[in-house]
């Protein structure tokens, strides 16, 4: 691991990741190519480039939803510096539950529970009070406009910006310490983009590391402390 300032959050160590397509003769395709970035609390780093140059595979590598070929992703949590790349499910896990916070552009519906619990549940699952879990999203749930008249229901048959909302509220009810957001004001209109930019900039006061896709040119310069211009790997491999 490479010198860190103080308040660094998340270092990224010659990331690599190529995707091998076996339905199309093997074919080999780079996607990250020695990648590099550290993060700083109450930091926003915006991830920069065309698309296809790997935006969003970095960030799901962040998340441990992709796993690297190689390099590492060292995460501050819970005052111990841990490699996620090698890191196990448990530890995953409770990365996820206590550190690292992931707002993506879909929500992924559960059938029958309501919008009010699905915000409410990453709260729930650390232990907090049920009435304190439910003012927090109450409060989330409205700063976004989502009608009170939703909250009871199930989110499946919410329309797109309905559901985004939804999402984003669950994505910061807890304080995650590290925030990955893949395009979260993609599918808003202009009064609930700007209440999405006032959730990051709350973050980023509170200290919160920062890592984010926005495709928006408005936003993007409203929350962005510094851009990661994405470098496009060398080209296709054919597997032998």
């Amino acid at each position: 691991m490479q010198n860190l300032p103080d308040n660094a959050l998340l270092q990224v160590e010659h990331l690599n990741k190529t995707f091998v397509l076996h339905n199309q003769d093997s074919v080999r395709l780079p996607v990250l190519e020695d990648a590099n970035l550290t993060v700083s609390a109450g930091e926003c780093l915006v991830l920069n480039g065309h698309s296809g140059s790997g935006k969003s595979t970095l960030l799901r590598s962040l998340y441990a939803n992709y796993l690297p070929d190689s390099g590492h992703i060292w995460l501050r949590h819970q005052d111990q510096w841990l490699d996620m790349v090698p890191a196990d499910a448990r530890q995953i896990m409770a990365v996820r539950r206590h550190t690292l916070g992931w707002v993506s552009q879909f929500l992924r519906v559960i059938p029958r529970i309501s919008a009010l619990q699905v915000v409410m549940q990453p709260l729930l699952e650390l232990g907090i009070d049920e009435s304190i879990c439910r003012e927090r999203a109450e409060g989330l749930l409205a700063l976004l406009n989502v009608p009170r008249r939703l909250w009871p229901l199930a989110p499946s048959t919410f329309s797109g910006g309905e559901q985004q909302r939804v999402n984003i509220a669950r994505g910061f009810i807890v304080d995650y310490p590290v925030l990955l957001l893949d395009e979260p004001t993609a599918s808003l209109d202009n009064r609930n983009s700007a209440a999405v930019v006032g959730l990051i900039e709350r973050a980023k006061q509170r200290g919160a590391a920062i890592v984010g896709i926005f495709h928006d040119d408005g936003v993007r310069a409203r929350v962005a402390d510094r851009l990661y211009a994405m470098q496009p790997p060398h080209g296709l491999e054919m597997s032998k």
